[in-house]
């Protein structure tokens, strides 16, 4: 297991951490929460290699991904970098990527009530320059957003956060405590301070809570 405490605030500089082969050639991995080694709740950042398939797979409770670089594609089609979807418990896909893509993935940690397939494509958000919060995606007291800021936390206040928060540094930098976090860096805060939480300049985030 790793990681698997969510009492426990977790940090993870991700640029810092060796990729890991899959049992798919051409796909690696670098696990941020895991619980076992090929099934359970998992965490992580998955890269694909040009021309890299991975075999079909289902997925008993669900999968979370959000396209950080590249196309990802299934047989429901092609994922540009800034896309989030979200396949319900029960689904099952063969995913490849003919150019190469960098992935966040989050498996097997939906509600089994949760069966929405959610599919936005590359939003505005992924290459604009102004602050801006965008909400993904909704259900129970789980929340995820995309948010954009500069030099301020009132874009952070306004999302009604609850304790237990997970976010990924997409781009930029800001500090949590005395924490700097930047580009690639993965936190989970079990008690999330906004107090805590600053930009002195840029920072884009993938941020959720209420899930945990």
């Amino acid at each position: 297991m790793l990681n698997m405490d969510f009492a426990q605030t977790v940090f993870m500089h991700t640029n810092k951490i060796d990729w890991i082969a899959s049992p798919m050639s051409g796909v690696y991995r670098k696990p941020l929460a895991r619980e076992e080694s090929e099934r359970g709740h998992a965490t992580s950042l998955v890269r694909y290699q040009a021309e890299s398939v991975f075999r079909a797979h289902p997925h008993p409770l669900g999968e979370e991904i959000l396209v950080l670089q590249g196309v990802f594609s299934d047989e429901k089609g092609d994922y540009k970098a800034g896309s989030y979807f979200r396949n319900p418990p029960g689904s099952s896909h063969a995913p490849h990527s003919v150019e190469g893509c960098l992935l966040l993935v989050k498996l097997h940690q939906f509600q089994v009530s949760d069966l929405n397939q959610v599919y936005i494509e590359t939003p505005s958000i992924w290459s604009s320059d102004i602050d801006e919060v965008l909400p993904l995606y909704q259900y129970g007291t789980e929340r995820v957003w995309l948010v954009r800021m500069s030099n301020s936390k009132n874009l952070m206040a306004q999302l009604e956060l609850s304790c237990s928060v997970e976010l990924f540094v997409v781009s930029g930098e800001a500090k949590y405590g005395d924490r700097v976090i930047v580009s690639g860096d993965w936190l989970r805060e079990p008690n999330f301070s906004l107090d805590l939480w600053s930009v002195e300049s840029a920072c884009f985030i993938w941020i959720k809570s209420g899930h945990f």
